[in-house]
């Protein structure tokens, strides 16, 4: 248990960003799962949909620190692939 006062901010500290950033990448996996969905069923306008919902969330993540930049770099671009994949089939 921590001792000093400055101690005992930091727990409270370290609780509350470690709820927010839970709370942050289970929404992102959900999302993901959504866009993923939706390609299974191909279904290109209810996945580009999705995509365009879950960008803006990937990147408020890594300007917050939650995830590395490169890491949402690479699931953006995975998801965007994969979203392209569906509909036409043209665009890889």
């Amino acid at each position: 248990m921590a001792v000093h006062k400055s101690a005992r901010k930091r727990m409270r500290q370290n609780i509350i960003r470690r709820t927010r950033n839970r709370h942050i990448k289970t929404t992102i996996k959900t999302m993901t799962k959504r866009v993923r969905v939706a390609v299974q069923e191909n279904d290109a306008a209810k996945s580009k949909e999705a995509l365009t919902r879950i960008i803006p969330l990937i990147d408020r993540a890594v300007s917050k620190g939650v995830l590395h930049w490169r890491n949402g770099a690479r699931k953006i671009s995975q998801l965007t692939k994969l979203v392209n994949t569906t509909g036409s089939g043209v665009d890889v």
